[in-house]
């Protein structure tokens, strides 16, 4: 078991935001998470899935050749 178990108040501080965000993510189930006792953790490599999944790509630009000499 070589994951780390974050806070709400860490996951937060990983992602820059304030705790409501996890906590909604925690509610919607848009993250993985465990609960133990009252309290919740939320793995480590869930929040890295959770950002590498919302990450956006940009796209690649196909030079036109339009208006240029041959």
């Amino acid at each position: 078991m070589a994951d780390r178990y974050l806070s709400v108040v860490q996951v937060a501080e990983m992602l820059g935001t304030t705790d409501r965000f996890p906590r909604r993510l925690i509610e919607e189930r848009r993250i993985r998470y465990v609960k133990v006792g009252r309290h919740v953790r939320i793995p480590e490599s869930a929040v890295e899935e959770f950002i590498a999944s919302h990450t956006v790509r940009p796209l690649r630009r196909i030079r036109s050749r339009r208006g240029r000499a041959a």
